[in-house]
């Protein structure tokens, strides 16, 4: 009987012990959950925490992007719009730069013309003033002096005039003198001998008349024809005067030269009418009045002649055919030395004078 209640003491108390540990374990674990929710929590409130302000930085970052990306186009508009506007200022800076150099070539162009129509202009002024004295000093008709009763239009009918004028001087060995006799023995003399010859100085006498009537405005050629034509304007540069068709009077220092020249020239060889005429129709422009000085009938063409002799008749006809190879509108004003032995020369020179609108004459021996 003993023995059965000390088991059952024994197994209270294991239940007891039991009872108390399970109810320390329970109780420890209440303890630790308890710290862990705690442990929890405080960590939750801190990733809350932290994703609200991730989510408040998201936001602000999305907000800020926003703005950049309106300012990125805002800017890329602008910058295409400064391109364009950069394209635009380039084109017309381009087109000023070409108006620039096109105003500078126009401007060089102008200054040019400035500097040469003043160059024009003060030679004007000069030639102005070179006039004003001439006329002072030649009353402003003749730019050469004749000296005695040179102005003798009144009495003749030559009138000396126009824009384009030739004097024409026969220097063949007729124009020594007067008789077949004297010329034969003249032409044989030196050339000093030659030009003081009364009938030569004569017609040099009536070139100096001639020159000093022609107008100051007008431009003259002065041929000397014998055998063959000559120009007595000065040489070229060249040395030609072929090319000289026109000098213009101007101070008169061309005129006088020319006479000059032909005071050098000793009357020789035979009249070639024929190249005389052809050498003034080719002038350019056509000359407005011819004044001639010759004694006769032309004794010869182009051609060589076949005899050293030549009858009236064979001089006629060489009259004639160079007659037909001048225009018909250029007036010849003759000035007629009359020569022994050619009595048809008068009737001729004077028709071809009254058909071409000019003038003859056959002065006396002391005109001019």
């Amino acid at each position: 009987m003993r023995k059965r209640r000390r088991n059952v003491g024994f197994s209270l108390a294991f239940l007891d012990v039991m009872s108390c540990g399970f109810g320390a374990v329970v109780l420890i674990f209440l303890i630790i959950n308890h710290e862990s929710q705690q442990t929890q929590e405080v960590r939750n409130k801190d990733l809350l925490a932290e994703m609200r302000l991730l989510d408040y930085q998201v936001l602000s970052g999305e907000e800020d992007l926003f703005e950049l990306v309106e300012s990125q186009q805002t800017l890329r508009a602008k910058l295409e719009q400064s391109a364009t506007s950069l394209s635009a200022l380039e084109i017309q800076l381009k087109e000023r730069l070409e108006r620039m150099s096109e105003l500078e070539l126009s401007t060089l162009a102008q200054q040019e013309d400035v500097a040469a129509l003043q160059s024009d202009l003060d030679s004007r002024k000069e030639e102005v003033e070179r006039l004003k004295a001439l006329k002072a000093a030649t009353d402003g008709r003749q730019i050469r002096a004749v000296k005695g009763e040179g102005d003798r239009q009144y009495l003749t009918g030559l009138k000396v005039g126009g824009r384009n004028i030739v004097i024409i001087v026969d220097t063949s060995a007729s124009m020594l003198d007067e008789t077949i006799v004297n010329v034969l023995r003249r032409r044989n003399m030196p050339a000093e001998k030659k030009r003081q010859a009364p009938k030569w100085q004569r017609t040099l006498r009536t070139v100096d008349w001639l020159a000093a009537q022609l107008p100051l405005d007008a431009e003259f050629q002065i041929y000397g024809f014998n055998e063959q034509v000559r120009s007595l304007l000065t040489a070229d540069s060249n040395g030609n005067t072929d090319n000289l068709d026109w000098e213009p009077m101007a101070d008169g220092a061309a005129l006088n030269s020319a006479v000059d020249r032909l005071r050098r020239v000793a009357p020789s060889g035979g009249t070639n009418l024929e190249s005389l005429m052809l050498a003034v129709r080719d002038l350019s422009p056509i000359p407005d009045n011819i004044y001639l000085i010759t004694d006769g009938l032309p004794t010869r063409n182009a051609a060589e002649p076949r005899s050293a002799t030549v009858d009236g008749k064979t001089r006629m006809r060489l009259f004639r055919e160079a007659a037909t190879r001048l225009p018909r509108q250029i007036p010849v004003n003759v000035i007629l030395f009359p020569m022994e032995g050619d009595p048809e020369a008068s009737a001729a020179w004077w028709q071809l004078a009254r058909l071409s609108g000019g003038a003859f004459i056959s002065p006396s021996w002391d005109w001019p």
